[in-house]
């Protein structure tokens, strides 16, 4: 009779060669795994650690190559093709893991167990803020791109109320409202010194912002529903988004003339874009880690204090118009990072702050009353 308390891990059977399925106990921590690197015995402190320093390294690349490629002014009308390049690439990584996963556990390389639905509704979301993010670059600067997607915990808080039914406290509030104070005066000064600044841009980046909000949420919700790998996610999203662009590009007639452009200026286009998909594929991989093992809305974080370092980097490396505003603005939104990562460590309600602020006027009026009556 088998032990009901013995439950055989995804992934690991019996492949008629004698070796003997792998057994855990039902309070083992879910699988935790990052490319080829296994975290899954590493406490939470550790996983997160690590998750983030990938998320900078790579991402901080990753922000370098994109804006390396857009600074060439021909390529600012192109962004959807480098988009479809960007995917295809991501296509072949996904399938080169899926394999490399298959030998591992002996399961078929496309096994999906995430609905197609879900997956129909991620690769929207994935066109979206990847095709958006990178045409805004031909209306933005790359600061101003950065700082709105700095605010993504804005829109990844509604959606997590309104997907997932979280709650969040006042400070997380507070967080959101420094966060949006400090994006409107950044976009301000954007406008009064960027030569190319455009509101068209501006739309464009927001509905980014706001696929991206959603796609956390809706990843979170169905890594922990189907306990599905990452690399699953990544190639079917990717997947799905690259024939939708091909489509649409094919319909419009855009895409051979943007072909034919790429292919004069091969470097730019594949070389950089590979190196650029590449830094882009093995970061998302640290993301959807820090996805599943802290929350949509730390890896919101996480990923919005990567941007202000990627901030300061761009005014390093690439010349553009500056202003001192940028720097209170951004001050701002750090001061909006900073409370939501307060807020996590210190679950304060209204009553609480209420409570806190009576105690303190309480205590000042005593402490005068008393020092007045030691005068007199």
């Amino acid at each position: 009779m088998s032990n009901p308390n013995v439950i055989q891990i995804s992934g690991q059977h019996s492949n008629g060669n004698g070796t003997q399925q792998r057994k855990s106990s039902i309070d083992d921590p879910p699988e935790m795994r990052i490319l080829c690197f296994e975290l899954t015995h590493y406490n939470k402190t550790t996983q997160f650690l690590l998750s983030c320093a990938g998320v900078f390294v790579l991402y901080l690349l990753y922000g370098y190559l994109q804006e390396l490629i857009f600074t060439e002014e021909e390529f600012k009308s192109y962004g959807w093709f480098l988009t479809l390049i960007q995917f295809g690439y991501y296509i072949c990584f996904g399938v080169v893991e899926r394999n490399v996963e298959a030998r591992r556990s002996g399961m078929p390389a496309m096994q999906r167990k995430i609905p197609m639905k879900t997956y129909v509704i991620l690769a929207t979301l994935t066109l979206g803020t990847m095709g958006l993010s990178n045409s805004s670059l031909g209306y933005l600067n790359y600061p101003t791109q950065v700082i709105f997607k700095c605010c993504k915990l804005i829109p990844v808080m509604i959606g997590s109320i309104l997907i997932q039914g979280k709650r969040y406290g006042p400070l997380d509030f507070a967080a959101a409202l420094a966060m949006c104070i400090g994006l409107a005066w950044f976009t301000l000064a954007d406008s009064q010194v960027s030569p190319n600044f455009n509101l068209f841009g501006v739309a464009m980046i927001s509905g980014a912002l706001l696929c991206d909000a959603a796609i956390g949420n809706v990843q979170e919700k169905a890594m922990r529903e189907h306990k599905a790998a990452s690399s699953e996610i990544v190639l079917y999203s990717y997947g799905l988004g690259f024939i939708y662009l091909f489509v649409i590009m094919m319909i419009t007639g855009n895409f051979f003339s943007d072909f034919a452009f790429c292919l004069q200026h091969s470097k730019e286009a594949f070389f950089y874009g590979f190196l650029f998909s590449l830094s882009g594929y093995l970061g998302i991989h640290f993301v959807l880690a820090l996805v599943k093992s802290s929350g949509a809305p730390v890896a919101a974080t996480v990923t919005t204090a990567r941007k202000a370092v990627t901030i300061a980097i761009s005014f390093v490396f690439f010349s553009k118009p500056f202003t001192i505003q940028y720097v209170w603005s951004g001050l701002i939104v750090v001061l909006g990072i900073y409370l939501n990562v307060y807020s996590k460590k210190n679950k304060l309600t209204l009553n609480d702050i209420k409570h806190k602020i009576k105690h303190i006027t309480f205590n000042g009026r005593t402490s005068i009353s008393r020092k007045y009556l030691v005068e007199v």
